[in-house]
């Protein structure tokens, strides 16, 4: 039976239904999810803000047996403890010639909007989406947030949890029960034979928005949410781009070196006599994110940027 709930809520409730399925499943990190603490004596860390003592001993732990949850306050930190997460934790699998496992959750705050300035505001998965070996999940909605933890925490590789600080208050249709959504399978969010619109995170939520203006003025957008970038669900994209010949990837990330740019040249090789128009990509500036109202709001990719890209491609004539 699903309710709605937030996208904090969903988080939470995953957080406390693995934990009651599976004794193994300990958090540990920076401000631990409230109410687990006293429902879950011992298997509740709150530790200092101290990200390579946590993180290191989540890694440790997870090589032991523990799928440990690690919760850290920012991606921005990640930098703290790098190191032992692309240098060890991704590599141990491949190191030990498959017989390690590193069951170990790495939930991150990260994005704009919230006027945290450029040092709590960066959108950094594209660079664990680089490092083999690390899972990177990104959910853009309450239910995707906890089917996606629910799978991250089952999941026996490293997962970078991504979660966008904006969202936590959106609220959304979510099941009681608990379910699992597989890594790399993207979710076709709106079917629509025009234009494809790829989407990350909170991104999927602007390229909705326009959809559905495109909608009205008789352009139908296919909407995809890839979930996860790495495994990224290529097959899906490429076959949207082949019913449509037109592709536009919303990305809040920094441009150089982002989704928008991974995805827009897998389809150019791939995919490049299907395409109608020239591919289009919308992310910010390459700037650091700006703490003045006014330039974060117009740094950040909305619907209407969305919007404009979309009827480009869809009104490009050769």
């Amino acid at each position: 039976m699903a309710r709605t709930i937030s996208y904090r809520e969903a988080i939470d409730e995953a957080l406390a239904q693995e934990m009651a399925r599976d004794g193994s499943v300990i958090v540990l990190g920076e401000g631990v999810t409230t109410g687990l603490f006293h429902r879950f004596p011992g298997r509740v860390l709150d530790t200092p803000t101290a990200e390579s003592a946590f993180v290191g001993a989540a890694i440790g732990a997870a090589t032991r047996g523990q799928r440990p949850v690690a919760e850290l306050g920012s991606i921005d930190s990640m930098g703290v403890c790098f190191d032992q997460i692309f240098n060890q934790a991704a590599k141990f699998r491949y190191m030990f010639g498959g017989n390690a496992r590193t069951p170990v959750v790495i939930r991150t705050v990260y994005g704009a909007g919230l006027r945290a300035a450029a040092q709590r505001s960066q959108c950094l998965y594209p660079i664990f989406t680089h490092v083999p070996g690390l899972k990177v999940v990104v959910p853009s909605s309450p239910y995707e947030a906890k089917g996606l933890l629910v799978q991250s925490i089952r999941d026996d590789d490293p997962v970078i949890f991504c979660e966008h600080k904006a969202l936590y208050d959106t609220s959304g249709d979510v099941p009681e029960e608990s379910y699992a959504i597989p890594f790399g399978e993207a979710n076709v969010v709106r079917e629509g034979g025009d234009v494809t619109i790829v989407a990350i995170g909170r991104m999927v939520a602007m390229a909705e928005g326009a959809a559905r203006e495109l909608a009205a003025s008789g352009i139908e957008a296919e909407v995809i949410d890839p979930r996860t970038t790495s495994p990224l669900d290529t097959r899906t994209i490429l076959a949207s781009v082949a019913k449509t010949g037109r592709l536009v990837v919303v990305d809040e990330a920094s441009p150089r070196c982002n989704l928008a740019t991974d995805i827009s040249a897998l389809v150019a090789k791939e995919a490049f006599g299907s395409l109608r128009a020239p591919i289009e990509m919308v992310t910010p500036p390459h700037t650091p994110v700006p703490f003045s109202d006014a330039l974060e709001d117009l740094y950040i990719p909305d619907a209407q940027k969305v919007l404009n890209a979309a009827k480009a491609v869809v009104a490009y004539r050769r």
